[in-house]
Parts: structure tokens; sequence; C-alpha cells
């Protein structure tokens, strides 16, 4: 990645938490704190890693991500409009009747949208499902499933990781959002340390830990991805990241914004977008 294609990447990263901050004041719902901390993977993913083609949006050679932590669904509405996969301008239906952009993503509304998420604990199962298909099909399609740390003390989620370490397959990437928060408290306070890295390595993973917020070292970390084996990248991210009043505060997971905070945070990101 040359410094050009590093800037750019952090202009789309900031349009889209301005995206963010503009239709939840528009519309008076979404998640913030939860699609902050995962814009710079989800930029990334679509802007410099994946093979996919907005214009063809079901390409039998596609790669496919699942968003398991389905609420974070503001900041990923916003990635694939930008990516061309439906107009910009739609982002303003959110959450209204008859959108196809619901408060969780719903597969078979708009395109590129690849599962149906709102049931914390699901997407691992599911993308598991699929890349066990690309590879009883010879087909060399590569599935990225992004879960939250929170939701990382769901059952299911361990079942699956159990089974993965069984079968290595290496077209599945599983990105686990370490913002280290949940709903109403600190992952630490509610389940104890998270410890991810130490606890893929004990199931036979290439755990691979990352800045989530740093696209040279995201694209450092996707090059350590090896062949033959289960692949987990820990992003350390935090929640709210981008606008200094929401970063790591518990009450950004779902609050709305004021008068006030919508001025004072679309007034940051301008700022650094200026920097850029």
């Amino acid at each position: 990645m040359n410094e050009s294609e590093l800037t750019q990447l952090k202009k789309t990263a900031l349009q889209v938490r301005m995206d963010c901050i503009n239709i939840q004041r528009l519309v008076g719902s979404g998640h913030l704190g939860g699609s902050f901390s995962a814009v710079e993977m989800m930029v990334y993913l679509y802007f410099a890693q994946m093979r996919i083609d907005p214009q063809n949006p079901l390409a039998e050679e596609r790669d496919i991500f699942i968003i398991s932590k389905g609420h974070a669904s503001l900041g990923y509405y916003s990635v694939l409009a930008r990516r061309g996969f439906f107009p910009v301008d739609e982002l303003k239906t959110y959450r209204r009747i008859n959108s196809r952009l619901q408060g969780h993503p719903h597969m078979d509304s708009a395109p590129g949208i690849e599962s149906s998420s709102g049931s914390l604990g699901q997407g691992l199962s599911f993308g598991l499902g699929m890349a066990l298909g690309y590879k009883k099909r010879g087909l060399p399609n590569l599935v990225y499933v992004l879960v939250g740390d929170g939701e990382m003390q769901e059952g299911q989620i361990w079942e699956a990781v159990i089974l993965q370490s069984r079968l290595r397959l290496d077209n599945l990437i599983l990105i686990i959002d370490e913002n280290h928060l949940q709903l109403d408290d600190y992952v630490r306070n509610v389940a104890g340390g998270e410890n991810y890295l130490e606890r893929f390595r004990a199931f036979g993973f290439n755990a691979i830990g990352v800045n989530g917020h740093d696209f040279a070292g995201i694209e450092k970390a996707f090059k350590q991805i090896r062949p033959h084996q289960a692949n987990v990248l820990v992003a350390d991210t935090v929640k709210g990241k981008g606008v200094s009043f929401m970063e790591d505060k518990v009450a950004w997971h779902a609050k709305k914004l004021s008068t006030e905070e919508y001025e004072a945070a679309l007034a940051e990101l301008k700022a650094e977008e200026a920097s850029l």
C-alpha cells in the first residue's frame, strides 16, 4: 500500500463515521460506538482486501463478509454504500418502514448483504458452513467473519471454534473486534479477562494481534494468514473511535446524539479530514 492509497483509506473511514452521525441524527437511531470500532477493518476489507464487484454482487467467485455483530449495521451500510453496492442517499432510509436497511442486516434486502444478523453468536457458524461448502466445491472464495468481543461470551461461538480447530479451513478468516466494551460494562467486568490470542492458540489457531485502527498494520496482519490452518485476527480497537468524547465510553453503545454532540462530533471529524 502506497501513501496515496493509505490516505484514501483514512478519508473513506472518516466519511463512514460522518455518514453514521449524520444518519443517526436524521433518523434518531443507530449504534455508533460499535460501528466506529469496526470502521477501519471494514473499510480495509471492502476497499483493499476482498474480491468483490458491486456491479455484480452475486458473482460466484466473490469473497464473503459476514458481520455477526449486526447492531453495527450503520457503519456496515455506509461502507457498502461508499463501495458502490447501493446509493449513499439510501442511507437516509435507515430503519424506516419498508427500507432495505433495517437495524440488523437482512441478506435478502440490499445488494452486498451476505447474511442476516441480530441474535449474537451466529455469524461464525454461518461463515464456517459457507467456507466448508466452498472447499467441497473446489472454489477459491474467502469468507471473512467479524464478531464483537462481548459476543464472544456466546456458547455457539465456541462450538464453531472447536469445529474450526478440527477442520482448519484456511478460507475462513475470523476477525474479533476487541473494543473491550459491551452493552453496559467492560467485557472484563462481565466475563473476566479476554486473552483471546492465548485462547485461540490453545485451539491450534494462527492468532494474529493487530491495531484495528491502523491500516498499515491491518495490511501486515492479513499477510500473516497461514495456509492449511485456522486463522483469527484479534483487532485491538476503541469503542467510539474517532470522536474524542465517545471513545471508550460505555454509554455510546447506543446513545443518541444531542444537537451539541452532533455538531461537536462533525467538527472533529471534518478537522481530521482537513489534516489529511
